[in-house]
């Protein structure tokens, strides 16, 4: 089962607002999804993105893959680079324990 992290719409017509959600890739974009982790609010300036940045790493460390959009703003909130940290770390860890 291919896993994504990825924005569900919501909103009224011409009012956009999202729900960062984690869901299976065959359902619909505003289908059935496993988890919600946040949200986001392109309408506000500055654009409001809250995201529960434990469940989020959780999900990345486990394989789901977050879509474009959803990779932009994990980099806007510093997520994506706490991911790739924690990844190289257990690497080198991993690397240390074989010698």
């Amino acid at each position: 089962m291919a896993v994504r992290i990825r924005l569900r719409r919501m909103g009224a017509k011409k009012r956009p607002f999202y729900r960062i959600v984690v869901a299976d890739s065959r359902s619909p974009r505003d289908g059935r999804f496993i988890e919600e982790i946040g949200y986001y609010n392109p309408l506000t300036d500055p654009a409001e993105i809250k995201i529960n940045e434990e469940k989020a790493l959780d999900w990345m460390r486990k394989g789901a893959q977050p879509t474009d959009t959803v990779k932009y703003l994990f980099k806007t909130t510093g997520i994506l680079e706490k991911y790739k940290a924690q990844k190289s770390n257990n690497k080198q860890n991993s690397d240390a324990k074989e010698e």
